[in-house]
């Protein structure tokens, strides 16, 4: 075991989600994988939910960088739209987005999956704001504004999710980056 704890267990418990047992995590099984006992995993995670999250993180994280957004030798749009441009990933099909959408909304979904939903929801709103906070410490926008633009910008990036899903009249790639620039000027405009 390292000398971080935290992160031991956070591995241990993404290992059994992905290798064991997509519907949960055993909190008895991640700690021993963890090599410590139950009270030091509620140590650091006083519930399954605080596990959960520490878990549903580190997707996240893998998929949402902040990229270049703390350079400020680049333009402030430039790097907001990099960052929001990652909610549009090119790999992402119509059909991939579908069985998303129906494995967590539709009435098939897996138990818990409102929370996963949530927590992304949650995270990727979070994520926006912090870079807004950050652009807004340069000066890119007002910091009384960063909730209202974050709100929207995540609004933006849904409905470009959403887009995709259309039938013949989908946007291309580059449109849904026009879209993001368009945000992004408006936002920081």
């Amino acid at each position: 075991m390292t000398i971080d704890r935290r992160a031991d267990i956070v591995s241990a418990a993404r290992a059994q989600l992905v290798e064991q047992d997509p519907h949960g995590i055993s909190v008895r099984a991640v700690a021993a994988r963890a090599g410590v006992g139950a009270s030091t995993l509620r140590h650091y995670f006083p519930s399954q939910k605080d596990l959960h999250h520490a878990v549903l993180a580190t997707f996240f994280d893998e998929t949402v960088a902040d990229l270049r957004i703390a350079d400020p030798l680049i333009p402030a749009a430039e790097r907001l739209r990099e960052c929001l441009e990652q909610f549009v990933p090119p790999e992402i099909t119509s059909d991939s987005l579908r069985l998303a959408v129906s494995t967590f909304l539709g009435p098939a979904a897996v138990p818990g999956a409102d929370e996963i939903w949530g927590f992304y929801a949650d995270h990727a709103r979070g994520r926006i704001r912090a870079w807004l906070t950050l652009l807004a410490t340069e000066g890119a926008l007002n910091e009384a504004d960063v909730e209202r633009h974050a709100r929207l910008l995540m609004a933006i990036a849904d409905g470009l999710a959403i887009g995709r899903m259309a039938g013949a009249e989908r946007p291309t790639l580059e449109q849904e980056y026009l879209v993001i620039a368009d945000a992004v000027a408006a936002v920081l405009g």
